[in-house]
């Protein structure tokens, strides 16, 4: 069984489309599967544009939680042992997932689309940002890819065991799973400009993007032992009090300047008390971590669910 997640945003003239091409794709490949559309909070029709659909399961979530909730409740709901995941805007093209499929049966447990002609013609404004951002996760992850941000992928059920959606994620996702010890492939696919209305995405994401790289180089780093980030920075900071103390003692001895006409006692106070504060969240996370806290089942705020 192989299982079609789409998340779709107010994209209802491209609903109708894009399931016939997936049909066409699959009626093809003669193998058995389900197509998953997850509506995240359309205020547009696109929810009743999938009620019109055969074959099709549905789900609708609340209110717009973002397109990694999306992907993790259509994952969640997915019954195939393998799972293929696009976006809903066209700009993947269906026709791509046998070449991804095929890749797969290989021995890889993701393969990952390259859209190798995106954003050609804007240069400066789209493309270089994208190419420094993956490079920099790459960097940070050690999973090296030309396109993180390419939701046209293959994976097998399995890698998803144990993996809570969150933030951002869906653009990492292929490397968290290298990090997970997935074997990870890559393939050029087309690209083609969206069709029908205009990209949801801002100069926003770029810095949401940043800081769950922060936090996926946090989790890589120091996942396991917590106390070492924490504990470190808690000695730096009390270092730095040690030091700070031995120039206000330097200051008073051999220039005459009081310690209260300087704001060095303050300062020393301060790193020390931030000092103990990071030691003691470091051991704050440890009791966390070892308390058996490892699972956390991720409510997706589920509102409607269909199956033609």
């Amino acid at each position: 069984m192989i299982s079609i997640i789409v998340p779709l945003y107010n994209e209802r003239e491209s609903v109708g489309e894009l399931h016939r091409r997936l049909m066409a794709v699959f009626q093809h490949l003669k193998e058995p599967f389900e197509i998953i559309f997850v509506d995240d909070g359309s205020s547009d029709a696109t929810f009743a544009e999938i009620k019109k659909l055969s074959p099709v399961r549905g789900i609708r979530l609340r209110r717009n939680s973002g397109q990694t909730a999306a992907f993790g409740a259509g994952i969640a709901a997915a019954k195939g042992d393998i799972i293929v995941t696009l976006d809903g805007d066209l700009e993947n093209q269906p026709e791509d997932i046998p070449v991804l499929l095929k890749k797969l049966n290989e021995g890889y447990d993701v393969v990952s689309g390259w859209r190798q002609t995106r954003w050609q013609e804007k240069f400066l404004t789209r493309r270089l940002p994208s190419l420094a951002a993956n490079r920099l996760i790459s960097g940070v992850t050690g999973v090296h890819l030309h396109d993180h941000g390419c939701n046209l992928r293959a994976y097998r059920a399995h890698v998803f065991d144990g993996v809570a959606f969150n933030g951002e994620m869906h653009r990492m996702l292929a490397a968290y799973l290298g990090m997970r010890g997935a074997k990870i492939a890559e393939i050029p696919v087309s690209y083609v400009p969206r069709k029908f209305g205009h990209s949801k995405y801002g100069i926003s994401r770029t810095f949401r993007v940043l800081l769950d790289v922060l936090a996926l180089h946090f989790f890589k780093k120091f996942a396991t032992r917590p106390i070492h980030f924490f504990g470190y920075a808690g000695f730096v900071s009390m270092g730095a009090g040690i030091l700070t103390f031995f120039w206000a003692l330097y200051l008073r001895i051999f220039e005459g300047l009081h310690f209260n006409r300087t704001p060095l006692p303050i300062l020393i106070a301060v790193f020390f008390v931030v000092g103990f504060q990071f030691v003691l969240m470091g051991l704050l996370a440890e009791i966390l971590l070892r308390s058996g806290r490892d699972t956390v089942q991720k409510n997706y705020d589920i509102g409607d669910q269909i199956q033609n």
